[in-house]
């Protein structure tokens, strides 16, 4: 763990790697996301809680139920995304506690505040969700991570009567990069950092 990642690899997880509006025509086989799922997993989470929940949306009919809780900027471009990843949260995380981090009682944690048990949730699976956008570049794969969605629709439409809810959506599949936007600025370590 001791050695620098060197310039290629780093501009494939990071410098080089962009957000992708417009996909090829290509599919992704069903042993890379299994793949994708196996890093994304080893990712750290608060006492290994591992909140995210993934659901990779790929067929016409749950590309249809997605499509009625986009706004009309996403459409288009999640439609023709070979897959569509739902990251959402299990709000009821803590039951896997006992298996997940059997050094003790982390259930009980959660158990008592609904308000720590949601912020962990929310927090943890964010932080898979990013996860999830690196890994999937370090398959060759290319993201696009999307907020502009009606979360309300996507969770009666895809978790109705569960614990399950939406956090935010990924585009995932090979991109066209002839639909790239031109980069974006970034702030400065000046302006976004501090040394104390």
């Amino acid at each position: 763990m001791s050695q620098q990642l060197d310039d290629k690899a780093l501009g494939q997880l990071f410098t080089e790697a962009r957000t992708h509006n417009g996909w090829l025509d290509q599919s992704i086989p069903d042993e890379t996301l299994r793949a994708l799922y196996d890093l994304v997993k080893m990712g750290p989470t608060s006492a290994n809680c591992s909140p995210a929940r993934f659901v990779f949306v790929r067929s016409a009919e749950a590309k249809e139920k997605l499509a009625a809780g986009l706004s009309g900027g996403n459409l288009e471009k999640t439609m023709s995304a070979p897959a569509t990843v739902i990251v959402a949260y299990d709000e009821e995380f803590y039951e896997r506690l006992p298996e997940l981090f059997p050094h003790g009682d982390a259930r009980s944690w959660f158990t008592s505040s609904p308000d720590m048990a949601y912020e962990t949730a929310f927090r943890n699976s964010s932080m898979q969700a990013a996860y999830l956008i690196l890994a999937a570049r370090s398959l060759g794969l290319d993201t696009g991570p999307m907020s502009g969605f009606d979360p309300g629709k996507v969770n009666d439409a895809f978790f109705a009567g569960t614990p399950w809810k939406v956090n935010l959506l990924i585009n995932l599949g090979y991109g066209n990069p002839e639909k790239v936007y031109g980069r974006l600025p970034r702030l400065e370590f000046e302006t976004a950092c501090q040394l104390v």
